[in-house]
């Protein structure tokens, strides 16, 4: 029997005339409703003529989270007074309760998007509804993507339905053709705001780590809520061990501490949707329960603050979890749970003062995640660069050409980007293609490694591969019977015919591999070949058949993480980025590893190995063939040319022999490339090779043209010209010091020109002055300088130039001392001289000083030495 005062009481059904008018004229539309108004519920209900005397047809409701498709296809059922799987049913993974009559079918995403891989028109689906579309995950976004072509091209009558807990909608209406947007009013009750950050500073989070001061911090200000205020709390934590970790710590509160979140079993799932029994419960949740789930009689909330992203950092060919500050929009959608059933209140854990800092929105995930299960999906509908999806984000084009590496190294997709035959069947397993490639590749019992890296195993399992893929055999945990379900799931699938489509099949649907546990894969593939054999490892004696399948799963998935010890508990990955190992780690003394899950921690050059399995080098070999390379290697290391053959596993050296006769090509190459590092210093420069340096830099400055720029990158540029043929000589750094850079930049003169032969006119290495002495420029500086005694200036009326620049003279005492410096001498002699005089004449009276230095004979001598001669 219908709970008809139930269905009366949500709030959107006033919003019901609007939509349905706007699906019978338009076909599409978008619906914004605040949390717990109904729009997940009643609104499919009515849909489908359940409820309110419409029409009978077939729904489908597409939500991101598995927990909130069973939650919305149970309270739909509830409200119909029907059990599961009648009216109302669901599927996701590995799990698909769905009966003959059923009018209502919710799905996740991901389930939807293989429905439609496989059956493009959606045959005998109605309408779409796409749920929490406002969180812009990646499934949804292809899923609204695919619908839309669907729409254009196949089935116009095909009605759909963007369904948003935000009124950020504008984008929404315009993706689906200027839909109208129909808007619900929620019953909101006022939410006091309490600003409570800690007393302290906290480390921002980095990575998946999170400060433990603040979990501390939240654990008191739950406390503290739960004293000052009636009701339930809702907590809102970033990740499942941070609210294991806020539990331990409000142990002993007065309260019933419960947890939800995507890993809970479906019973505690249940009992927390629920309502209470009567004693007051808090509930630590992660985003799930922000708009995906209602928890009944919650008047306090208190927000962390943070939330989890996937990121990938294609440098290193690492993809995770990372945790960030929580958006704005986040934080309203947190607060509002406190007001959904009566007047309550919000703890933020942060200043009031950086609440306006805080990025608008969520970032949506095909700007930021993975996209090598987005790429496939798009080549096996026919678009492999997604340039005809209507999105609304591109995805990012590194994002998009570093999948495409991973998909054509898996042999997904041809040279074109077309999706293989082997591309479509990894397409319809539901897993990543690097896990699809594990898989089929696989030796016999892939399925449950290939299901253990599917949803990472909990930390307390160990780092281990093989090690946890024993504790989950034993283990009686909801995460092994999640792992038993999954395992069935891809036996069965893999022994099916290549090419079957099971649609009706139980548990034959699944997710796209999407979900953030499987957005680790990094990438780094540029071949598509496969392993010849998926059994040929040969392990060291004594290794066991666990470890064996373990090791060899792990490389087929990530072969660019294969990694070769380089120290006790430290690995350098083929894809070359280091890892380590943690201290008590029982793989430490491991000479090869295959890395399935890493990150990287702050401040550290290295990534850090959280899971992996032992190998050894032939399957190294075997699971990243395409990264084999052998070759001559010429480079500058460590101040010399190193020459030697090597093989490598892409950053991996496998052997190393010296080469006897490296390719003269090559040497020179490395001795520029030395050149480049270390300086021109590694010549041979002689006092004289410096001063023509100086003169011809002096000439670039003055007159350009055919004279050469000498300074360190021009010369560098033009080393082949000017270093030739000792250059092509040389062997090493030593025969670099026997180059005579005077000679060799003789060969830089403009001799083509002419203008060569002037060098000596133009900036002449030294000039005769009047005494007769001929006397060095220096032309280090922007202008000439000439240093000389004063007397031997004596009679000279106007300043030398050099190719027309006037030289700075620097007139010295009788003892070589500065006296004065002019670039002007007719002036110097007029008003300068007399003061100098003055001032010397009684310091060196042995010396010439006449009052009339312009007529005064020069010389280099002293005044008996002029008088005798």
């Amino acid at each position: 029997m219908p709970r008809t005062s139930a269905l009366e009481a949500l709030p959107v059904r006033s919003a019901l005339p609007a939509l349905t008018g706007a699906l019978d004229a338009h076909g599409t539309a978008v619906l914004c409703a605040p949390p717990g108004t109904g729009k997940t519920t009643l609104v499919p209900l009515v849909l489908a003529g359940l409820t309110g005397g419409g029409p009978r047809r077939r729904v489908v409701v597409a939500e991101p989270r598995r927990i909130a498709a069973r939650a919305a296809a149970r309270r739909m059922a509830w409200l119909l007074g029907e059990p599961v799987g009648a009216s109302v049913g669901f599927t996701v993974r590995g799990e698909r309760v769905v009966g003959p009559d059923c009018a209502v079918e919710v799905v996740t995403t991901g389930v939807l998007l293989q429905r439609l891989q496989r059956d493009p028109e959606l045959s005998g689906t109605d309408v779409v509804v796409l749920d929490e579309c406002h969180e812009r995950h990646l499934d949804a976004d292809t899923t609204a993507a695919f619908l839309l072509d669907v729409r254009e091209t196949l089935r116009p009558e095909l009605q759909l339905v963007a369904a948003s807990a935000t009124t950020d909608a504008e984008g929404w209406a315009r993706l689906l053709g200027g839909a109208p947007v129909v808007e619900a009013a929620g019953v909101s009750h006022p939410v006091e705001v309490v600003w409570a950050p800690p007393a302290r500073p906290v480390r921002p989070p980095h990575g998946m780590r999170v400060d433990p001061a603040l979990l501390t911090h939240v654990a008191s200000v739950t406390r503290r809520a739960l004293a000052e205020r009636s009701g339930d709390v809702l907590v809102f934590l970033p990740g499942v061990g941070e609210i294991a970790r806020v539990a331990g710590q409000l142990a002993g509160v007065d309260a019933e501490v419960l947890q939800i979140h995507g890993r809970a079993p479906a019973a505690v799932q249940d009992s927390v949707l629920a309502g209470g029994t009567g004693r007051r419960r808090i509930v630590l949740a992660t985003a799930v329960a922000e708009s995906s789930l209602t928890v009944p009689g919650v008047r306090v909330v208190v927000d962390a603050g943070l939330a989890r992203e996937p990121r990938v950092d294609h440098a290193r060919g690492l993809g995770s979890l990372t945790t960030v500050r929580a958006s704005r929009a986040a934080a309203r959608q947190r607060a509002g749970r406190a007001g959904r059933e009566a007047p309550g209140a919000v703890y933020r854990c942060w200043p009031q003062a950086e609440h306006g800092r805080l990025p608008a929105f969520p970032s949506p995930e095909i700007r930021i995640a993975d996209l090598a299960a987005f790429a496939l999906q798009a080549a096996c509908w026919g678009d492999p660069d997604a340039s005809g999806l209507a999105l609304l984000d591109p995805p990012p084009a590194g994002a998009m050409a570093a999948a495409r590496e991973v998909l054509a190294a898996v042999g997904a997709v041809d040279v074109s980007g077309r999706a293989t035959e082997r591309g479509l069947r990894m397409s319809r397993l539901g897993l990543h293609p690097r896990l699809a490639r594990a898989l089929l590749d696989g030796p016999p019992g892939a399925a449950e490694v290939v299901a253990l890296l599917s949803e990472e195993p909990p930390r307390e399992y160990g780092d281990d591969l093989a090690a946890a893929w024993r504790t989950a055999r034993r283990g009686g945990d909801a995460y092994a019977a999640r792992w038993r379900t999954e395992s069935a799931r891809l036996r069965r699938a893999l022994a099916a015919p290549a090419g079957a489509d099971r649609p009706g099949a139980r548990g034959a649907e699944r997710p796209a591999a999407t979900d953030p546990q499987v957005r680790r894969g990094g990438v780094g593939e540029r071949s598509s070949s496969a392993p010849a054999s998926a059994s040929g490892s040969a392990f060291a004696p004594g290794a066991s058949p666990d470890d064996t399948t373990a090791g060899l799963v792990a490389a087929l998935a990530f072969p660019e993480r294969v990694a070769r010890a380089r120290g006790e508990g430290a690995y350098l990955m083929a894809n070359g980025t280091g890892a380590a190992l943690g201290d008590g780690s029982g793989l430490r003394r491991a000479p090869w590893l295959a890395v399935t899950v890493a990150d990287r921690p702050a401040h550290s050059a290295s990534a850090r190995i959280l899971l992996g399995a032992v190998i050894d080098e032939s399957t190294a070999r075997e699971a990243a063939a395409h990264l084999l390379a052998s070759g001559e290697e010429v480079h500058w290391e460590d101040g010399d040319v190193v020459a030697r053959e090597v093989e490598r596993l892409g950053a991996v050296e496998l052997t190393v022999r010296p080469l006897r006769e490296p390719d003269p090509g090559l040497v020179r190459e490395a001795l520029l490339d030395g050149l480049r590092r270390e300086g021109l210093g590694l010549l041979r420069w002689t006092a004289d090779a410096h001063a023509l340096r100086a003169r011809l830099g002096f000439l670039h400055r003055t007159l350009g043209g055919d004279w050469p720029g000498v300074g360190d990158g021009e010369l560098l540029e033009r080393a082949g010209e000017w270093l030739e043929p000792e250059l092509s000589r040389a062997r090493r750094r030593a025969d670099l010091g026997r180059i005579d850079a005077a000679q060799a930049l003789t060969r830089l003169l403009p001799w083509a020109t002419g203008e060569a032969v002037r060098l000596d006119e133009l900036a002449p290495e030294r000039i005769e002055v009047p005494s007769g002495s001929r006397i060095r420029v220096d032309y280090s500086a922007e202008q000439p300088v000439l240093a000389v005694k004063l007397q031997e200036l004596f009679g000279l009326a106007e300043t030398p130039r050099l190719a027309g620049v006037p030289v700075l003279v620097h007139l010295l005492s009788p003892a070589g001392r500065p006296a004065a410096v002019t670039a002007d001498l007719a002036s110097f002699w007029r008003e300068g001289y007399r003061a100098v005089r003055a001032e010397l004449r009684g310091r060196y009276p042995k010396h010439p000083w006449p009052e009339d230095p312009a007529t005064a004979e020069p010389t280099r001598h002293t005044n008996a030495r002029l008088r005798r001669g």
